[in-house]
C-alpha cells in the first residue's frame, strides 16, 4: 500500500496572489502595520519552532512526579503551616521512579522541587521549610540530587516544577523581597543539578500573610533560566511551552502551535488577550479570522498535563486509571499535537506504587503492539486509524485534510481531520485499503504534511471500577436544598439523628460556572445551635482538576441537620446544586 499526497493545485483557500513571505520567522513573528488578512495567514505559516521546543515537541511523553509534604498529610494544597518532621518517606528510591517511567517509554521527568506549602525538597538556604529540617537521613537528603543521579544512570531528561505560590514564606506578598528570594531558589536548583531540560511554571498567586498580593517578575525569571540553563524551555508561565487549558488529558481537535494568545509571562498580556476573546482555556487559538484580527503570534505548542490517579499527590484512597483510559489520552493528547505530561506520584514510602507501575507497563504494552505494525506500503491491508505528520521546520500549515482510501478499486473517504502538526491520531471504522492520500483541503502556503502510519489498533477493554471509601448516609432527607446569597450554603435536614463521616462534593462542572474552593461545615440538632465541624476547608486546585472530592472528618459528627458553607468559590457565576453534595456514613465493621 503506497501513501499519495494530493494537494489542491493552486491551494484557493490562501491567494492566488504571488508570496509576500520566503522567510521563515523563529517563535515569534510580528505583522507589518497594515498587512491584510491573506499576508497575516501566509506568515503564520512561516513561523516554525526554536530548536528547543522543536526537541521538546518529539518528545512525545514526559512524566510529572508530585511529590512532598502533600503526600504524608493527604492533601493536593498545603497552607505552609506543616511542619517538616512531617516529611519522612522511610525508602525512597529515585533508581525505581525513574526506572519504572523509563521502561514506559518517558523520556523525561518534572519533580515538584517546591509546591504551593512552599516545603522544599532540597536543602535550600533560602528557607528552614525544607529537606534539612526533616527526620528524613537526620537531614543530610537531597530529592533533587538523588532524582539528577537517578537520570543520568538511567538516561533519563530532568526537569522542576518550582510554584511561584509560597504559602510558608514570610516575605510572600513583599513583591521585590520575594522575587530575589524565587530568583535565589531558582538558581540554586539550575546551578547544582547539571542540566536541566525544562522549568515549569503554573501562574498560582495567592493572598500573601501581611494581606498583600504579590507580584512575580516572570521575565527576571525567566531571564534567569535562559542564562543558567540556556537550553531547557519553560513552561506554562512561560514563552516555550503552553498548557493545553484543562487537567482532564484532553486537547483540542484543532490544536495549533501557532497562536495569537499572548503568553501571561508578559504584562501586557491581559489587556490583548481579552482584545482578542481568548484565554489559555479557548477552543480557537489559532483560526484564520483569529490572526487576522491580531498583530502578533507566537509558536507557543500545547502540553497536556493530567495525573494517572484522580489527584495529582499520592492518596491512599486512590487508585491508577485504567489502561483503557491511558489509551484514551494518549490519542487526545500525543495524537492531537500536543505533548503528554502524565503525573506519577510517588507514595509515602518514596517509591511509585506497584498497581502504578503495573499500569504504566500496560500502557507501554498497548502502545507497542498497536503502533508496531504499520501497514503503508502493504496492499490489502485493514486498518482503523491513520497517523499524520507536518514537518515542522516548515512550520504548521494544515488546517484541514481528508485521508482517502482505495476500497474495491475505488477511492473513497475514510477520515478527515484539521490540524495536524507534530503529530495527528486519527481512528475511524476498520477498513481495507490497498492505497491511501492525503488530501488536503485547505492549507498556509504550500503543505509539507504525509501520512506516516496506518495499522488496526485495538483499544483495551478493562475498566477499572473502584466503591467510594464510605458508605451514602442511608436515611432520605426531609428537606435538601440550597440557600442562596454571599455564601451560599447545602443545607439537608433528616427526620431522625444521622452520624456522618464527612461529605463529597462532585462539582458541576458541565454548567461552566465554576465551583466551590473554600468552604466549611456546620451540624445541628434543631436548626438554630450549630457546631462547626474542624475540616481543611479548602479543595486545592479545583479549579483545573474539577474532580469529585471527599472530605473525611477526623471524628463522626451527629445531627439532624448538616450545612456546607461555600466560603469561595472559582466562577464569576457560580451556582451550586444540591446533587453536588452526598453525605458519608461511618464504615461498618
Amino acid at each position: 500500500m503506497k501513501t499519495r499526497h494530493l494537494l489542491l493545485g493552486a491551494l484557493a483557500a490562501i491567494s492566488a496572489a504571488p508570496s509576500a513571505v520566503a522567510q521563515r520567522y523563529v517563535k515569534e513573528l510580528t505583522f507589518p502595520a497594515g498587512a491584510d488578512s491573506i499576508t497575516k495567514i501566509e506568515m503564520a505559516g512561516q513561523l516554525v519552532a526554536n530548536p528547543q521546543q522543536k526537541a521538546w515537541q518529539q518528545r512525545s511523553l514526559t512524566a510529572f512526579l508530585h511529590f512532598g509534604m502533600n503526600t504524608f498529610t493527604d492533601r493536593e494544597w498545603g497552607d505552609g503551616k506543616e511542619s517538616p518532621s512531617l516529611f519522612n518517606p522511610d525508602s525512597l528510591d529515585t533508581d525505581q521512579w525513574v526506572q519504572a517511567l523509563k521502561n514506559a517509554g518517558f523520556s523525561m521527568v518534572i519533580l515538584t522541587a517546591k509546591h504551593h506549602d512552599g516545603f522544599c525538597l532540597w536543602p535550600t538556604a533560602t528557607t528552614e521549610h525544607s529537606v534539612k529540617n526533616s527526620p528524613w537521613r537526620d537531614g543530610k537528603g537531597d530529592v533533587v540530587a538523588d532524582l539528577r543521579s537517578s537520570c543520568d544512570k538511567y538516561g533519563m531528561k530532568l526537569g522542576l516544577y518550582l510554584s511561584p505560590w509560597d504559602r510558608n514564606a514570610e516575605c510572600y506578598g513583599d513583591s521585590p523581597r520575594y522575587n530575589d528570594m524565587f530568583v535565589a531558589q531558582l538558581t540554586e536548583l539550575l546551578t547544582n543539578y547539571g542540566k536541566i531540560d525544562e522549568v515549569w511554571f503554573d501562574g498560582a498567586c495567592g493572598e500573601g500573610p501581611n494581606g498583600k498580593k504579590q507580584v512575580y517578575d516572570w521575565l527576571r525569571f525567566r531571564d534567569t533560566m535562559r542564562r543558567l540553563q540556556p537550553e531547557a524551555v519553560l513552561a506554562i508561565t512561560g514563552d516555550d511551552v503552553r498548557w493545553v487549558g484543562n487537567e482532564g488529558g484532553k486537547g483540542r481537535e484543532t490544536e495549533w502551535s501557532v497562536t495569537p494568545l499572548v503568553p501571561s509571562i508578559f504584562s501586557y498580556s491581559d489587556s490583548i488577550n481579552s482584545s482578542l476573546g481568548i484565554d489559555a482555556m479557548s477552543k480557537d487559538l489559532g483560526s484564520r479570522s483569529l490572526i487576522a484580527r491580531a498583530d502578533k503570534v507566537y509558536w507557543w505548542p500545547s502540553e497536556v498535563d493530567v495525573s494517572i490517579r484522580p489527584g495529582w499527590f499520592w492518596h491512599e484512597r486512590e487508585h491508577p486509571h485504567s489502561v483503557k483510559r491511558l489509551a484514551e489520552i494518549y490519542l487526545e493528547s500525543v495524537g492531537r499535537n500536543s505533548v503528554l505530561l502524565l503525573n506519577v506520584p510517588p507514595d509515602r514510602h518514596g517509591r511509585i506504587a506497584d498497581e502504578d507501575v503495573e499500569c504504566l507497563w500496560k500502557f507501554r504494552i498497548w502502545r507497542n503492539r498497536n503502533f508496531r505494525d504499520n501497514k503503508v506500503g502493504i496492499p490489502g491491508s485493514k486498518i482503523n486509524t491513520v497517523v499524520l505528520k507536518e514537518d515542522l521546520d516548515s512550520g504548521q500549515r494544515v488546517e484541514s485534510f481528508d485521508v482517502l482510501g482505495l476500497v474495491d478499486g475505488k477511492w473513497q473517504k475514510i477520515t478527515s481531520g484539521t490540524t495536524i502538526g507534530n503529530k495527528r491520531i486519527l481512528m475511524f471504522d476498520p477498513v481495507t485499503v490497498d492505497d491511501l492520500r492525503l488530501y488536503v483541503t485547505s492549507s498556509r502556503g504550500e503543505p509539507h504534511a504525509s501520512i506516516t502510519g496506518a495499522y488496526d489498533v485495538a483499544m483495551p477493554l478493562e475498566q477499572v471500577e473502584y466503591k467510594p471509601d464510605y458508605p451514602a448516609v442511608a436515611e432520605a432527607p426531609v428537606l435538601s436544598m440550597v440557600r442562596s446569597g454571599k455564601n451560599p450554603s447545602y443545607l439537608f435536614e433528616f427526620k431522625n439523628p444521622q452520624t456522618f463521616a464527612g461529605f463529597a462534593y462532585t462539582p458541576s462542572v458541565d454548567t461552566g460556572q465554576g465551583c466551590m474552593y473554600r468552604y466549611s461545615v456546620m451540624v445541628s440538632d434543631d436548626g438554630h445551635e450549630w457546631t462547626e465541624v474542624p475540616v481543611v476547608g479548602e479543595f486545592g486546585n479545583i479549579a483545573a482538576n474539577p474532580i469529585p472530592q471527599q472530605v473525611v472528618f477526623d471524628k463522626p459528627v451527629s445531627g439532624r441537620f448538616f450545612m456546607v458553607i461555600c466560603g469561595e468559590n472559582t466562577g464569576r457565576s457560580f451556582v451550586p446544586g444540591i446533587e453536588e453534595i452526598t453525605l458519608l456514613a461511618p464504615r461498618q465493621g
